[in-house]
């Protein structure tokens, strides 16, 4: 290839090959999102395309590090419970209308996430808006993505919103323009807030179907488990009389578990692994009719009609006494992604089990101990109500149900609150850089005990920082082999004829259509420096580009994989994948058509 090749066009070729390979593992998902990322940073290096120095630069990036840092703070003010204070005003503005309380939820949660990571917003406002949902029995699946959609839309108000914003401060800076203020584009934020949040309260409910129940028995209507939930009794001459569950074996050999044992009219919660079997016990089991016949013909046992359950709902059944069901979410940066149920012993590790798993519109009731578990996925869980409080304060896992106030410290709601706000006070006066006000909150949280050291780590979305960390060496790569230039020129050829106006829309269009099968980072990553230097070569405002690149790689409503906050609603509205197209792509064109003109409008397009 040298003999072909000069040392510029080697470095070129080499880097785009790079840059393929990441678009082709990121729409693949071969690996997870951050590894690809990782595996680029070490490519990078392997191919001289950059220094070691170059190479690992991404972990002492600011843009890095302040990331880490938001995370960190966003965490202590959503564990002292400081933003279950506004539910109370998400109650007295939502009237019964679909369309006000889509706007009262929006400007709730919008200027929060300007300012909080929106990952953590929503975090915090699931359990939330599935609490209210109930108690005014509307479908959830009406609200949860104008929820998301309100948090991206309110992440792109200040520069520490979200990630994405923050890594193009970072870019703009080593480009040589400087980092942004903290309210750099804050005038052109509200703006599209106050667009999108009008088009999500007057169109979208139009668009929004009715996914999930509203009404109280949403475990059957949802999960289907009534064929699934069975009441089985242990008969005289049984071969189970005198074992314990754990030595009966039953649960391993035939694909069920007992959630409850009833003996004269006592039901007996979790743990049952030890409870010695009498004739007459009842057992309420999940598993499959087929399955319960081969256990009653080889252990003598006798499926009893749904007496039980005739007189309640199912779910009241399985929540009654110590027992509650609920929803569980596999949270992004969850140690659990990537296991098995069987493999993590999850029976034994929460006290608590699994009885589906519901993956956007695939839902699996059968050999739950087989299914890997991912980011997204929707558990319903059954157990003792003592260990749901273990899973509301799990990193881990979200409880999509209000906590209960024991698992919060309110007491310390006050003065998370105070840190967050004198962490952007100091910020936006600019008497220290971000990086270091942020990481001044961080030591607060702790100091004054709004997070305990232990939660610190947990905190932190590994995944978003190993992804920023790996991909700004990509950027470096680009610039260094001259990548970046190359493109713009055959861009700048291309399109020649187009006004500048034309370009901005282009970039815009184009990074928002990338960033629904990328990740919104690496989007920014690819594109920022390359509209930079068509601005450069065509004379235009490179802050104008710069902000159309941040805003677009943001503008990810089409899909649920675009942007972590539409993957976190997914499961948990019961949603098919073609309901976020429906809603989202008429925003994703209002976007496209009105960013690109506030820009001009508020910012310029020729150099200043």
């Amino acid at each position: 290839m040298d003999i072909f090749l000069d040392d510029d066009s080697r470095a070129i070729f080499l880097t785009l090959g790079v840059v393929v390979l990441a678009l082709v593992s990121f729409i693949s998902e071969w690996l997870p999102v951050d590894m690809t990322a990782i595996v680029v940073m070490v490519a990078l290096m392997l191919l001289g395309l950059v220094t070691p120095e170059e190479g690992i630069s991404g972990f002492s990036s600011s843009a890095t590090i302040t990331v880490l840092a938001m995370f960190v703070l966003s965490a202590g003010i959503a564990r002292t419970g400081a933003l279950q204070v506004v539910s109370e005003l998400l109650l007295k503005w939502g009237g019964k209308k679909i369309s006000q309380q889509i706007f009262a939820m929006g400007m709730i949660v919008g200027p929060i996430s300007g300012v909080i990571n929106n990952t953590a917003v929503l975090a915090v406002f699931l359990p939330i808006v599935e609490d209210w949902c109930r108690k005014q029995g509307i479908s959830s699946s009406k609200l949860l993505i104008p929820l998301s959609y309100a948090t991206i839309l309110g992440g792109m108000i200040t520069v520490i919103g979200t990630s994405t914003n923050v890594l193009a401060s970072g870019l703009s800076e080593r480009l040589g323009y400087g980092t942004f203020s903290l309210f750099a584009f804050t005038k052109l934020g509200l703006i599209t807030f106050a667009i999108g949040l009008a088009y999500l309260a007057l169109i979208a409910p139009r668009l929004l179907p009715k996914r999930k129940a509203s009404d109280s028995n949403v475990v059957n209507q949802d999960y289907g488990l009534q064929d699934y939930v069975s009441e089985i009794v242990i008969m005289p001459g049984s071969s189970l009389i005198g074992q314990t569950l754990r030595s009966s074996l039953i649960q391993r050999k035939f694909d069920m578990d007992v959630l409850e044992l009833i003996r004269n009219n006592t039901q007996f919660p979790q743990p049952l692994a030890d409870k010695v079997f009498q004739a007459g016990d009842i057992l309420i089991v999940r598993g499959k009719r087929d399955c319960l016949l081969k256990i009653k013909d080889e252990r003598g046992i006798d499926i009893l009609p749904d007496v039980q359950f005739g007189k309640q709902s199912l779910e009241q059944n399985l929540s009654s006494g110590e027992e509650r069901i609920a929803e569980v979410l596999i949270l992004s940066n969850s140690n659990l992604s990537g296991s098995t149920l069987k493999e993590l012993r999850f029976r034994q590790r929460y006290n608590a089990t699994v009885l589906a798993v519901r993956r956007g519109q695939e839902l699996v009731r059968e050999r739950l101990g087989r299914v890997s578990l991912r980011f997204g996925d929707l558990l319903l869980v059954q157990g003792p109500r003592q260990s749901f409080l273990g899973l509301q304060t799990s990193q881990d896992l979200l409880v999509i149900e209000q906590r209960d106030v024991e698992t919060l410290r309110r007491e310390k709601a006050g003065l998370a609150v105070a840190i967050g706000v004198g962490v952007v006070l100091v910020a936006a006066f600019d008497w220290l850089p971000i990086l270091v006000s942020a990481l001044a909150g961080v030591v607060l949280m702790v100091v004054t005990g709004c997070l305990k050291p232990g939660e610190l780590y947990g905190a932190v979305r590994w995944d978003i920082i190993f992804l920023l960390a790996g991909l700004i060496p990509l950027g470096v790569a680009m610039e260094k082999s001259g990548t970046t230039q190359w493109l713009a020129n055959n861009l700048i050829a291309v399109g020649g004829g187009l006004s500048g106006y034309w370009v901005l829309t282009f970039f815009f269009l184009i990074t928002s259509l990338i960033t629904e099968i990328l990740s919104n980072n690496a989007s920014v990553v690819l594109l920022l420096p390359v509209a930079v230097e068509v601005a450069e070569q065509l004379n235009l405002n490179p802050f104008a580009f710069m902000f159309a690149v941040t805003f677009a790689a943001s503008n990810s409503f089409m899909t649920p994989i675009g942007y972590q906050t539409n993957t976190m609603v997914y499961s948990a509205g019961g949603y098919k994948f073609l309901d976020f197209m429906r809603a989202g792509a008429p925003l994703n064109l209002l976007m496209t058509l009105v960013v690109p003109f506030l820009i001009v409008w508020l910012y310029g397009l020729q150099v200043p």
